[in-house]
């Protein structure tokens, strides 16, 4: 974490390039050229502007970030250009029979086992904050705009409920909990690990493996792909404290959970929420998380430096410093309950779209700060943009063949929605697709 003393920043100059952390991590970031190249597609596949939308513009798409601690900071995955995903063997095409993308609601809980409906509430919460839980209406309504061109359909809240795997001798207990719960579907039930904690944030855990595997027994014959969303924490074996989420790409399934996304506990999970997206561009603020790392050889740091502030702008204009700028305009989230319900759609809407890019065949990206970055915690996650880089967004617009005015039309469309316009999240987001199609129209 950085000093305290730059809680009180302003974001005055953001910053495009990787930070200095980047040097010390060994992170080698792909040229401009190899850049280009990972772009560069079939002269057939956009239009001349879809064209335009796919150019490199580091004022659009700056650097990941690559602070301390950060996923490519650590052991980074190999790069996937376009065409590398375009002939990829596991990649499922979206088919006129199999285009249809699925949300299914956290399962129903019967009354044998209701007392794991206290799963779903944190034990230790920074404050008592009275706040609405993400709206499936919305999350389906954002995935319908990040993916335009294929429809999102809700399973019925019916779905899938969690009963007894078993017949118990006695009802399970608060204290006790079940070692497995039942997962039913239809006539169907498989059993789902789950295990109670003690000393942890949630009385208790499912396990995401499983849940994932009965997503797969789920999947509608006509759908491309489903996201399972829960509002239980997860894990995946026992040595896990949790995870937030998983896709099998290859089976097109995907399972997201809300329960860490909760914003009263972001001080457990150490997210400093002034440099959240875009704020996490913060010049100020990717100095001082890198400086609060071991120090390097001076004259190395020193070179990373200077070369950084060759990238950053206090007065040059693009969509990064207008999202900027429109995120200093707002008021501290502090514990405002539409502030903060916002704020956790918006987490969640991130998540359901990055983990649901797996189902396209898209892998983590390493090209740029990107919807489809891998991450390492918690933190990381809320530093990251929800846009979608060139690279990923060319493979996207190939998938659903739709066009890039229309996707950002739509995301803006729902971005600009009352009670999301103004707000952390979806405000700057909404900002930056604005200047981004200002950019390309005053270039045609």
């Amino acid at each position: 974490m950085p000093q305290r003393s730059i809680l009180n920043c302003g974001h005055a100059t953001v910053c495009l390039s990787s930070s200095s952390h980047a040097a010390v991590s060994g992170f080698r970031r792909q040229g401009q050229r190899q850049r280009l190249a990972a772009i560069k597609a079939d002269n057939r596949s956009f239009s001349r502007e879809d064209k335009l939308f796919l150019e490199e513009d580091d004022r659009v798409f700056p650097a990941p970030l690559l602070l301390p601690g950060d996923d490519l900071a650590g052991d980074p995955e190999d790069p996937q250009s376009f065409r590398e995903w375009l002939d990829g063997e596991h990649r499922n095409p979206v088919t006129a029979k199999k285009k249809t993308v699925y949300v299914v609601p956290s399962p129903q809980i019967d009354a044998n086992v209701d007392f794991i409906q206290e799963w779903t509430i944190p034990k230790c919460p920074d404050r008592e904050v009275s706040m609405e839980p993400p709206s499936m209406k919305d999350v389906q309504d954002y995935l319908t705009a990040f993916y335009h061109g294929l429809p999102v359909k809700m399973m019925p809240s019916s779905t899938l409920q969690f009963i007894p795997w078993e017949e118990p001798k006695r009802k399970p207990t608060k204290k006790t909990g079940p070692q497995y719960l039942g997962l039913k579907y239809g006539d169907e039930c498989v059993r789902i690990r789950s295990r109670t904690l003690s000393n942890g944030v949630y009385g208790g855990q499912v396990n995401l493996d499983d849940l994932l595997e009965a997503a797969i027994s789920v999947l509608p014959k006509d759908a491309y792909a489903l996201l399972m969303l829960v509002d239980f924490d997860l894990y995946e074996d026992d040595d896990d404290e949790f995870v937030c989420g998983r896709a099998y790409g290859g089976s097109r399934v995907a399972v997201v959970s809300s329960a860490r996304y909760n914003p009263t506990l972001d001080t457990i999970h150490d997210v400093e929420r002034l440099h959240a997206w875009p704020a996490s561009h913060c010049e100020k603020y990717m100095s001082a998380c890198a400086s609060a790392e071991p120090s390097v050889k001076r004259q190395k740091r020193s070179q990373v430096n200077s070369r950084r502030s060759q990238n950053s702008t206090s007065g040059l204009s693009g969509p990064m410093k207008d999202a900027v700028s429109f995120y200093r305009s707002l008021p501290e989230v502090g514990s405002s309950p539409s502030l903060l319900s916002a704020l956790w759609l918006g987490r969640v809407c991130r998540t359901a779209s990055h983990e649901l890019g797996h189902c396209f065949g898209i892998a983590h990206c390493v090209y740029y700060a990107c919807s489809m970055q891998g991450t390492a915690s918690i933190s990381e996650d809320a530093r990251q943009p929800p846009y979608l880089c060139p690279v990923d967004l060319a493979k996207i617009l190939c998938a659903t063949s739709t066009s890039a005015s229309q996707r950002y039309g739509a995301l803006l469309e729902f971005c600009e929605r009352p009670g999301k316009s103004d707000t952390h999240f979806f405000g700057p987001f909404a900002t930056w697709i604005r200047s981004r199609l200002g950019q390309i129209k005053d270039s045609t």
